[in-house]
């Protein structure tokens, strides 16, 4: 009997282990160290990931600020930064916001 409880204890946590890594608490990267892309604030070389057409990932990056590279900032940084959440042309530098 003791070895069936085990199993079952087992399995349990199992299951609520893979129910909170599905939440989309933690899907969406809520809570304490929480990142954010923030596209247009990547220097040349520089980016995490997604650079355009003709590169394949981070460090990619072919120009300082590049519209469609990101860099992943603390969650709720990346406006103040003067970066925007989504891909967009052109290269120009951020204009950090204040307030």
């Amino acid at each position: 009997m003791k070895n069936t409880t085990g199993i079952a204890a087992a399995a349990a946590t199992l299951a609520a282990a893979a129910l909170l890594a599905a939440s989309p608490a933690a899907a969406a990267g809520e809570g304490a160290g929480a990142k954010e892309k923030c596209y247009g604030v990547a220097l040349k070389a520089k980016n995490d990931c997604a650079a355009g057409p003709g590169t394949s990932c981070a460090g990619t990056s072919t120009v300082d600020y590049q519209g469609n590279a990101w860099k992943l900032v603390p969650a709720g940084t990346c406006l103040q930064q003067g970066g925007t959440l989504e891909a967009h042309a052109g290269s120009a530098k951020p204009v950090p916001r204040r307030g």
